[in-house]
């Protein structure tokens, strides 16, 4: 059912490398589940959890990009001084149901300069792989920032500008930690949506902006839109679709109970651009209509074990997601969950059977 303060109609959606000392894997049985009905579980894995590569932690994986069938990158969002990576994983549901995944390579994130960032200086949380696969763009919640990084070599290339009032305060009005979470980029690479996963200080508590940048010789700010997650939830990705078509992760923890995953479908197309907007309202007409396309909870738990409370064990801290190929009866929406660094959370990918156009 649409939620409460719905405006615009969802346009363009269809609801309906060795790892070592790495774990068995846990998946999901040869069938797929049904979570709801625009969407199914083909499998998940554990196989990364508490696992090395190239003398890393595969910890704190908060973003997903897929970058050719079968192969992502995901995105590290750093602990402490350890430096800021990325790794290239192989990815793939199997095909008689679960999920295959491995480490296949880390690269390092290096300033212009070329020397390492770390998480003093980049706490990566979105990552969009460009077009034509030698460069990717990643967005740190530190100032926020979004930068763009060699594929490859892992140097920066260049910074895309940010209006000042996102900046964290004093310099602006965002908040620590609750900047620029989300980061996609549409198929065709012509417009890049950047999501904040906390509210400015100067709009109500629990209205989130999204930044829209336009491309013309590079990405510029060019429209925001104000966008409500449930009620205890943060935006933590977003999935750009055609048409102004987007897929919102939101995720939240209680103490005692556990997390909550939700994946909603919306749009901006002949949404209210609300740049000039000083302050958003709770009730604000502008705010997104948005549907409910599958929340985790309601996935069969096919196997899966939690280490703290969950109201399903097949639930964890989700923080990634990413579009992937098309399959029997819709696409594949892949998930990754972040692990913190703790023994009682688990670094978890998924594979799920959705139905949207894109």
């Amino acid at each position: 059912m649409w939620t409460r303060r719905l405006l615009i109609p969802a346009a363009g959606l269809m609801l309906g490398g060795a790892v070592t000392a790495a774990p068995a894997a846990a998946s999901a049985p040869a069938r797929a589940g049904a979570c709801s009905p625009s969407a199914s579980l083909l499998g998940f894995s554990d196989a990364l959890d508490k696992t090395e590569f190239g003398g890393t932690a595969v910890s704190g994986l908060s973003a997903i990009a897929v970058t050719r069938p079968g192969r992502a990158l995901a995105l590290v969002d750093n602990i402490g001084t350890s430096p800021a990576r990325m790794y290239g994983l192989s990815l793939r549901p199997r095909l008689f149901g679960g999920l295959h995944v491995a480490a296949r390579d880390v690269t390092t994130l290096k300033r212009p300069d070329g020397t390492p960032y770390t998480g003093a200086d980049l706490d990566g949380e979105g990552l969009v792989a460009e077009r034509g696969g030698r460069t990717v763009l990643v967005s740190s919640e530190t100032e926020p920032s979004i930068r763009r990084f060699g594929a490859h070599d892992g140097r920066q290339r260049a910074e895309l500008p940010v209006p000042e009032r996102f900046r964290v305060a004093p310099a602006g009005e965002a908040v620590r930690n609750q900047t620029f979470e989300a980061l996609a980029a549409t198929p065709d690479g012509r417009t890049l949506y950047a999501g904040m996963e906390g509210s400015l200080s100067a709009d109500a508590s629990g209205v989130n902006r999204v930044l829209r940048y336009d491309r013309g010789r590079d990405y510029r700010p060019a429209a925001q839109y104000a966008y409500t997650p449930d009620a205890g939830l943060g935006l933590v990705e977003l999935v750009a679709l055609r048409d102004g078509g987007l897929l919102a992760l939101e995720r939240g923890w209680t103490s005692g109970v556990g997390n909550t995953v939700r994946v909603y479908a919306t749009s901006t197309r002949g949404a209210q651009d609300v740049s000039d907007v000083a302050s958003l309202a709770a009730d604000s007409p502008a705010v997104l209509r948005k549907r409910l396309l599958v929340d985790l909870a309601d996935c069969p738990p096919s196997g899966a074990t939690a280490k703290q409370p969950q109201p399903n064990p097949l639930l964890d801290n989700v923080e990634g997601m990413a579009l992937g190929g098309r399959t029997w009866g819709g696409r594949v929406l892949y998930l990754v969950s972040d692990d913190n660094g703790g023994a009682t959370q688990i670094t978890r990918a998924y594979a799920l059977k959705v139905r949207v156009r894109a």
